[in-house]
């Protein structure tokens, strides 16, 4: 039996992609996944994640990994869900191996929708059971939540050294909202490593545009 997991990291960042993950294994080999310690990627430090990425790979039999920037975030038709389905699905159908069944870390408060609507959009029969903490509990969920989190976090790494330190990208960081502050006071626009339509963004572009003098107002007759 062929197994996948899919995770992704970085959901709700303002600041770098989405990334999405998909492992894919022989049943048997989930005992060795287990056995160098593979588990829900927010356990692990940076360095172990680092090192087990490399482990993991090594073991699965494919695996798949999707970056979703934030042009694409910004102009999605529906839900942050709804292209999360869309996601998870082209992920796994780029597959070379093909699964039979799919553990999916569900995205929606209701699991079982959310692994009804991957499934409609596979190219190929397989089961797909949707599941919250999902990473904590399979092994194989767990491989891909970590080969996610690798991968964004060193693209964070690389896009800070082009735009400096803008801390972890969540807007709840005090780091990244003076970066985004400062950044857009500088320079009136964002770059596009940004989520424009971020509550957070919208409120700092919002505060600073305010301030200035538009046309119509300029030439508005006192």
């Amino acid at each position: 039996m062929i197994v996948a997991g899919i995770d992704e990291a970085g959901r709700g960042p303002a600041i770098g992609p989405l990334v999405i993950a998909v492992a894919v294994a022989e049943e048997e080999k989930l005992g060795k996944l287990k056995g160098i310690g593979v588990r829900d990627s927010k356990q692990l430090t940076p360095e172990r994640r680092r090192k087990l990425f490399d482990e993991i790979t090594s073991i699965l039999d494919d695996y798949y990994i999707l970056k979703v920037w934030p042009q694409e975030i910004d102009s999605r038709k529906g839900t942050m869900n709804e292209l999360e389905v869309e996601k998870f699905a082209q992920a796994l159908n780029s597959l070379t191996i093909k699964p039979q069944i799919i553990y999916a870390d569900a995205a929606d408060v209701k699991a079982e929708r959310f692994a009804e609507a991957i499934k409609a959009k596979l190219s190929y029969e397989a089961d797909v059971i949707a599941e919250h903490k999902a990473d904590a509990k399979y092994p194989i969920v767990s491989a891909a939540s970590i080969l996610a989190k690798v991968t964004r976090d060193e693209e964070i790494e690389r896009l800070k050294e082009e735009y400096g330190d803008f801390g972890s990208g969540y807007p709840s960081d005090p780091r990244t909202k003076k970066w985004l502050e400062e950044w857009f006071k500088a320079h009136k626009s964002f770059p596009p490593i940004v989520r424009r339509t971020w509550d957070t963004v919208k409120k700092i572009e919002g505060k600073y545009k305010g301030g200035q003098l538009t046309l119509d107002k300029f030439f508005k007759k006192p």
